[in-house]
Formats: structure tokens, C-alpha cells, sequence
């Protein structure tokens, strides 16, 4: 427990330096059991815009873009970037980093970068517009722009596009995007065709307003490996700890307090997305 410290912030980073050298290390000791293993890192990724183009905003997005961008620069540069050591400095903070620890990251980055995307927020300097945005998911304030889910996330498939790009822009490596999902409460219903199903219309307009981004940055030249969604069946939910918080392309009939049969339904997404799959992706025009 951090609050055990006596610097608490500082042992929080002694954690992370260690992660990071964990990271490396099992970088080297794949390519040793497999010179041609590619191997990667998971970040995830929520993109902060500026809330306007007040150059307050513009610099206080920027520099929480550092906390986002933190690990990845260790893993994909083999270093420290100057903002956290320079941060380091200011804190007072020692994370005990040696000459063999440097050599470690330094030798050993990662081949690739997946990450998770799930929604984008703004940061403003205005603290009036934060006071009325704290209890938001994150703490962000809300963009004016976008859409929400039922539970607050903002849906923003072009903010896909954009930090693909932009992770491309700093690392030139090649993407993986490993979660990727929209989380509703679905209601099980009875289809002619189907059975027992949902109709998640809504799910189908996500995923695909997504996927279509990722071919857009595609042809902007970013190097896409692949792309798996979140998730293929009902789970309990990590942030809320909830069933009916529900991302799957399979209903599971079983609820917040566990009661159900556990029986399994293929939802509308579920025939949407085996066509999207087999068309490789050609099905996202359909109308």
C-alpha cells in the first residue's frame, strides 16, 4: 500500500521502474528462445484533447499526454524521457535506477505496441469547468462534440484514427489495438430467425464507426497488425464489477447478483461481425 511510505509518489514510480525492467527482461529472454519472436507491450490508451485552443489548454493536454505516454516511451526508446526525469528532479524523487538498469532497457524494446481504446476526454484550464466535472469518468471534461454510453464514456471513433497516428508519429512501430468495445445493457429478446438474441444495433454502429477509422489510418500509413474487440462474450465488467454492463457478441443469461442459467445467446453483433471477419472487413459498407 503506498500510503505505508513515507514518499508514497516515489515509491509508486521504484514499482514502475521495476514493471519496466520486468518488461525488458522478458523482451531478451524471448528473443533468446526465438531471435524472430515479435514481441510487444499493452498500453491503454484514453487520447486528452485540449478543451479549446486557449494556449493553457493546449499546454496542460500536452503534459498530461505525458502521463499516457509515460511507459511507452521506456519500453519502445530505451529511456527515460526528459519530462519524467525532469519531474523527477522537481519531486525529489529516486527510483534507484543503476548503469546495468539503463543498459537493460536500452538493449531490450519492445517490437511492437498494442493498446486498448475505449473513448477520449478534454483537459482544460479552467477550474470552474473542472469543479463541475469532477465525479466524470476520469475526471475529464466532457467534449461537446461526441456522444456518451450509458455509463459516461464518451464514444469518439475518429479519436481511433487520431492516436493511431499519433502513436505511429512518435514511435514508428507497428499497432495492435487489443480492446476496443462498447458496453450497454442488453435485453434478450425472442427473433424468428434467431431465437433467443439481442438486437444491439447500437453495438454494430460502434464497431463499425471504429473499424472504419482503422482503415482510415491505414491509409494515412500507419502499420496496423491487428485488431481484437472487447470481448466475445458477457462478463463481469472490471470498472463497475457489473454483469449488465455487457461488451460480448454472446449473451450469457446471468446477472448482477449471479443468478441465471448461464445459457448462451448470439447476439445481432454476433452474425454482423462473423461477416466482417470473412469479408475482411468489405461488410463495413453494407448498409
Amino acid at each position: 500500500h503506498f500510503g505505508d511510505y513515507d514518499n508514497p509518489e516515489e515509491a509508486m514510480y521504484i514499482c514502475g521502474h521495476h514493471t519496466l525492467l520486468a518488461s525488458a527482461l522478458a523482451v531478451k529472454i524471448g528473443k533468446q528462445i526465438n531471435p524472430n519472436f515479435l514481441i510487444g507491450n499493452m498500453i491503454a490508451m484514453v487520447p486528452i484533447y485540449p478543451f479549446s485552443c486557449r494556449p493553457a489548454d493546449m499546454v496542460l493536454s500536452n503534459q498530461m499526454m505525458h502521463d499516457r505516454w509515460f511507459f511507452c516511451d521506456v519500453q519502445c526508446r530505451g529511456h527515460y524521457p526528459a519530462y519524467a526525469l525532469k519531474m523527477f528532479e522537481r519531486e525529489g524523487i529516486n527510483i534507484g535506477i543503476t548503469t546495468e538498469d539503463k543498459e537493460i532497457l536500452k538493449n531490450n524494446p519492445v517490437d511492437f505496441i498494442s493498446f486498448s481504446y475505449y473513448m477520449s476526454y478534454c483537459a482544460t484550464a479552467d477550474e470552474k469547468l473542472n469543479q463541475q466535472a469532477r465525479g466524470n469518468v476520469m475526471s475529464g471534461v466532457k467534449n461537446p462534440y461526441l456522444k456518451e454510453s450509458e455509463w459516461g464514456w464518451q464514444i469518439d471513433p475518429k479519436g481511433l484514427r487520431y492516436i493511431l497516428n499519433q502513436f505511429y508519429d512518435r514511435y514508428q512501430l507497428p499497432l495492435f489495438i487489443v480492446e476496443n468495445g462498447l458496453g450497454a445493457k442488453d435485453i434478450l429478446v425472442v427473433d424468428e430467425q434467431y431465437g433467443y438474441t439481442v438486437n444491439d444495433d447500437y453495438r454494430i454502429d460502434y464497431l463499425k464507426e471504429h473499424l472504419k477509422q482503422v482503415l482510415e489510418a491505414i491509409k494515412d500509413g500507419v502499420e496496423v497488425l491487428g485488431y481484437t474487440s472487447w470481448g466475445p462474450i458477457d462478463i463481469v465488467a472490471n470498472t463497475k464489477c457489473q454483469v449488465s454492463k455487457r461488451y460480448g457478441y454472446i449473451y450469457v443469461d446471468v446477472h448482477d447478483d449471479f443468478s441465471g442459467t448461464l445459457a448462451r445467446y448470439p447476439k445481432k453483433s454476433f452474425w454482423w461481425y462473423q461477416k466482417v471477419i470473412a469479408t475482411n472487413g468489405e461488410s463495413l459498407n453494407d448498409i
